[in-house]
């Protein structure tokens, strides 16, 4: 049975302030799709550029991570009846930055499966803003483990 949005949601293993999936828009074998607002509130926004605050690269490349990586490595292991739960650990980025993701702004990330085998999950990633200019954009690498619960 193939998990909906939600329940992949529900298995990531972040919470606030370092949960950066608002919604899951698309979901299959090849491909997701995601949202996530950054509220003008988050710390980081604190002392990244004094006064003209600016979403750090290592937050929107982990933004890309959480959405194309990580939600699209949950669907294709699946959740088996032995009590464990799969789990994505990032093993490689290399991203590309054109355009600047300020405090407020909402993004959408795509990814496109290059490939999964060996248990290793590998994207071609894409950030947008609310416009629909390409923010950044590059691959991302990450490996399905199974962790047993208990």
């Amino acid at each position: 049975m193939m998990m909906t949005a939600n329940e992949i949601i529900e298995k990531l293993p972040y919470s606030y302030p370092f949960l950066f999936v608002d919604e899951l828009l698309h979901i299959d074998e090849n491909s997701s799709t995601g949202t996530f607002t950054y509220s003008k509130d988050l710390d980081f926004y604190k002392g990244h550029f004094k006064d003209h605050p600016v979403t750090p690269g290592v937050i929107l490349t982990e933004t890309m991570a959480q959405i194309g990586l990580v939600c699209l490595g949950i669907f294709l292991s699946g959740n088996v009846d032995d009590g464990s739960t799969s789990h994505v650990m990032l093993t490689s980025t290399a991203i590309d930055f054109m355009k600047p993701v300020f405090p407020g702004e909402q993004v959408k990330v795509t990814a496109e499966k290059v490939y999964f085998r060996f248990k290793k999950l590998h994207c071609n990633v894409q950030m947008q803003n609310a416009a629909g200019e390409v923010v950044c954009k590059g691959t991302i690498s990450g490996m399905v483990t199974k962790k047993l619960n208990g």
